[in-house]
């Protein structure tokens, strides 16, 4: 038997509760994991409160990353063996898997081996944000030497990973956030220039620090009425990708910018890579890579113990947190 948490109804952290299930074998192309950690994410919140793109299936299981030890594999699977220390990558739906569990089985698609030096705490805290990012910034937008970047929200976990991505590439972190309070740590992690995202001249001061050619992306999880600056403070066929939508209000959209300097606006989810078999791949090669060289390195705001998941939840919904919530079993 495994302990595993799922909520069978959608509510605040306190729905969440452990069960004891029994974990099958695991089926073709799927391995199985004794779990040591986990990386918890907003949509584990969101798909709680009934918030989600998907709607929960009761009991409900949970949990995007985690990292641990194989203990089993099935058919066709020749690529881990048993003992391997490994990852998962979220690249399934919680309606097929779910990572809040002792043992759980995972997708070989979504797994990927740790890197040597990397603790289990250190891996459940890195797929999600670097994968995302490196989706955005460098897979699908090219970010090279000498781009600027503009990294909404830049606290987040996710933008931490942002800015060392950026860095890792040689280009210009610009970090975005709504607190003066967090400009001395997000420059110890890597940003070049911090700005605050609700500075009314934003659109000036980009670009000042560009020389007068404004950032090549902006990454932004926000939106609302402050993206306007965000899209005006673009470059010649710059790119703003909205990944989330923290203000929920809809975006004023500068028409006579996007029209004259051929700006591209899109959404984007992590999906779009970790659907993609070739894409993810090629994230899993540049983050290992970027692991291996300490060029990527994830930050980890707190760890808490399994038994404290109603606790962790309660302190991701917070939003104080720097970095990445870890739950160590």
């Amino acid at each position: 038997m495994s302990k595993v948490v799922r909520f069978h109804c959608v509510g605040d952290a306190e729905v969440l509760q452990f069960d004891d299930v029994s974990v099958p074998a695991p089926r073709h192309d799927e391995v199985q994991i004794k779990v040591r950690a986990l990386g918890l994410n907003r949509a584990e919140i969101m798909y709680r409160t009934g918030q989600y793109v998907i709607e929960p299936m009761f009991p409900a299981q949970l949990g995007y990353e985690a990292s641990g030890d194989i203990v089993a594999v099935g058919s066709g699977v020749s690529q881990f063996a048993v003992g391997d220390q490994v990852s998962v990558i979220p690249a399934f739906s919680f309606h097929e898997y779910g990572m809040y569990g002792e043992v759980v089985n995972a997708p070989v698609h979504a797994v990927v081996k740790n890197p040597d030096g990397v603790s289990y705490e250190e891996a459940a805290a890195t797929w999600m944000k670097f994968t995302t990012a490196y989706g955005a910034l460098v897979n699908m937008g090219g970010l090279a030497e000498g781009d600027a970047v503009l990294l909404g929200a830049a606290s987040s976990s996710l933008g931490l990973a942002a800015i060392q991505i950026a860095n890792m590439v040689k280009a210009t972190p610009i970090a975005l956030t709504n607190s003066a309070g967090k400009f001395d740590a997000l420059r110890e992690a890597g940003a070049a220039h911090v700005l605050l995202g609700s500075d009314p001249h934003l659109v000036e001061r980009v670009m000042e620090i560009t020389k007068g050619k404004g950032a090549r992306i902006a990454f932004d999880p926000v939106g609302g009425p402050h993206a306007r600056s965000l899209i005006q403070a673009l470059s010649f066929e710059g790119i703003f990708y909205q990944y989330g939508a923290l203000d929920s209000r809809d975006i004023p959209v500068p028409v006579m910018d996007v029209l004259s300097r051929h700006l591209m606006l899109r959404g984007y989810e992590l999906f779009e890579i970790t659907k993609d078999s070739k894409r993810i791949e090629q994230a899993k090669e540049f983050i290992t890579r970027g692991l291996s060289s300490k060029a990527l390195r994830p930050v980890i705001d707190r760890v808490f113990h399994f038994d404290e998941m109603v606790q962790a939840h309660r302190y991701m919904e917070a939003g104080n947190q720097i970095g990445k919530i870890v739950v160590r079993l």
